[in-house]
């Protein structure tokens, strides 16, 4: 089988022309650093199965963090057929450095010049085939993001594939000799080639960034916008979930029940209060988690993560993080895996280790689900989306105190900085792409972790045989009563406290947990749940779901990027402390106060 590597510098669209390519879903986003792990997927191309690997971006071969490793390690260490150098055409003269460091190692390449829409709108003129002359590759222009060149792309891409010849091995040290040649020559090719303003403009951006990017006017707006997010998330995201959630209901009711009638009473509640109330009930969250990532991928996409890091960075500094922490930070809004891998960007030890202890208080998209079904419960349409967006600057609160608490065992003196892209519209192929990756991940959970964790709830539900279901004399039960005396002070129930347990695998199984051991689902179950708790209760329990120990995931990916065994129990340890502090405190003085 043939390689096809995708090498570039962060934000040239390298992960666009992937997905574009393969049809795959590798994650898109509108500011440096997204691709954080080596992405592969498999295509016909020239008579000849292939595989397409997505590298992380790096600005040359010369840097020493953790991203700029994996290529440099992937260069030297795999078969390669044909490399793909995907460049910004609006900053080809920072682009093509890397470019011609590639050409000095003897890779056969092919230069592919994206966004040429917008170099285009920019006044800016290359001319291929001089520039490819000069470089001694193949050279194209394309917009990865609308298609445009991309038959010809593609076309250059089979015949180069055809003629090259693979390498094997690869030594970097010729590449280290080569630096003087490499930035005398690119000026002289920039100058043959290249036709641009003597200053170039992204009227529209710097408009936009007037008022985005304000002194004072800056933060308040950023907060808007996250705010109408989830106002957006909930209201048009409630009535699919309960759309949804009838049709399940009406599935079970009208298909299932009778189908399993004729079982033996144990496996009927097995397979019915068991295996599927607890995954239809995850599963009707689907469309709100779809909406979620439909707009987090317009924010995304647009550019404006970017800015939220810039204005943010002030007070991440005083905190012993940076503008990055921010963007991962916000990364961790979708999955906190991606966002702890995306650290790899950061040079120094210290500022990775405080950023990866923050991230997993990140509102993830595993934790709003549990959230939207007890705001559902137990508060009105008016106040669900105040409550989610409380949640979402608890995670603030708690990220601010946790970094001041941490930074002095975490020094960094690493400067900040980050490329603001233009403002960009996400097409409506970026976003159906997006949804996609996010329901396939969920769909990928919910045939392991989810299914396996209603499973074990049910069995400690209706355990020892002969038990009512869900009582003080099962094994969940016993499990309840047990840490009672812990939870209790916090207004978390014996039933919750379960949930709670076994969310710590996975925190999409909350609400499955919940499902199996009432032996509820949909508005029944929420109905239910309103009976034996108040509101006091039920946002003392969200506050616990949010700063508790992460998921088993989370966790091994904070082992394996960190490699190190005390910092792993810190991650585990602390959020689980904090968790309690504040979920009590929060109850006690609620009490206290008379709600």
């Amino acid at each position: 089988m043939k390689r096809i590597a995708l090498i570039g510098m962060p934000n040239a669209g390298k992960s666009t022309l992937f997905n574009r390519m393969s049809g795959a879903s590798a994650k898109v986003a509108n500011w440096p650093g997204v691709t954080v792990d080596l992405l592969s997927a498999k295509l016909l191309l020239a008579g000849d199965m292939t595989e397409l690997i997505d590298l992380p971006g790096i600005y040359d071969l010369h840097g020493f963090s953790d991203d700029e490793q994996v290529v440099r390690h992937f260069l030297c260490h795999n078969t390669i057929d044909l490399v793909l150098i995907v460049a910004n055409a609006t900053q080809i003269d920072r682009q093509l450095t890397l470019a011609l460091q590639l050409k000095s190692l003897g890779l056969p390449a092919v230069l592919l010049l994206n966004m040429a829409d917008e170099a285009k709108n920019m006044g800016i003129t290359i001319d291929t085939q001089k520039l490819g002359e000069d470089l001694g590759y193949p050279t194209t222009l394309l917009s990865a993001k609308y298609g445009q060149g991309y038959s010809e792309a593609y076309q250059l891409i089979e015949t180069e594939l055809q003629t090259s010849k693979s390498i094997a091995t690869l030594s970097l040290e010729k590449g280290f000799a080569v630096d003087q040649q490499v930035e005398d020559k690119l000026d002289q090719i920039i100058r043959h080639s290249v036709d641009a303003p003597i200053q170039t403009s992204h009227s529209l951006t710097e408009k936009i960034d007037k008022i985005m990017l304000h002194p004072w006017l800056g933060l308040p707006l950023f907060f808007a916008v996250m705010y109408l997010m989830f106002e957006a998330v909930y209201t048009i995201g409630a009535p699919l979930q309960d759309a949804v959630a009838w049709l399940l209901e009406a599935f079970r009711d009208l298909a299932l029940a009778p189908l399993f009638a004729s079982l033996p009473t144990l496996l009927n509640s097995f397979l019915l209060e068991g295996v599927f109330n607890g995954v239809a009930t995850v599963a009707s969250f689907v469309p709100i988690v779809i909406i979620f990532f439909l707009f987090m991928a317009i924010i995304e996409d647009s550019g404006y993560l970017s800015r939220a890091a810039f204005l943010m960075d002030a007070l991440m500094t005083r905190l012993g993080l940076d503008g990055r922490s921010f963007v991962m930070l916000l990364m961790g809004f979708g999955c906190n895996v991606p966002a702890l891998m995306g650290t790899r960007t950061m040079r120094s030890r210290g500022l990775r280790l405080l950023t990866m202890l923050v991230i997993p208080f990140s509102l993830c998209s595993a934790r709003l689900q549990v959230f939207v079904f007890m705001t559902t419960a137990l508060f009105a349409p008016s106040q669900a989306p105040l409550v989610l967006f409380s949640l979402y600057l608890m995670t603030f609160a708690v990220v601010i105190l946790t970094a001041l608490l941490f930074k002095g065992q975490f020094n960094s003196q690493e400067p900040f900085a980050l490329e603001l892209p233009p403002y960009r519209f996400p097409t409506f192929r970026q976003m159906i792409l997006r949804g996609w990756h996010e329901i396939s991940h969920f769909l990928h959970r919910a045939t392991k972790f989810i299914t396996i964790g209603v499973i074990l709830v049910w069995i400690l539900t209706n355990m020892p045989y002969g038990v009512e279901p869900a009582s003080a004399a099962s094994w969940s039960g016993w499990i309840g009563e047990f840490l009672s005396p812990i939870l209790s002070p916090a207004g978390i129930n014996p039933e919750l406290t379960v949930a709670l347990i076994f969310g710590f695998v996975a925190k999409e199984i909350v609400i499955g947990a919940l499902a199996v051991i009432y032996g509820l689902e949909g508005t029944s179950l929420m109905q239910g749940i309103a009976q034996q708790i108040d509101w006091v209760q039920a946002y003392s329990f969200m506050l616990f779901t949010l700063i508790y120990t992460p998921c088993l995931a989370t966790i091994a990916t904070l082992r394996a990027e960190a490699k190190t065994a005390w910092y792993t129990a810190l991650s585990l340890a602390w959020p689980l402390t904090l968790a309690w502090c504040i979920s009590t405190g929060f109850y006690q003085i609620a009490r206290y106060l008379g709600y």
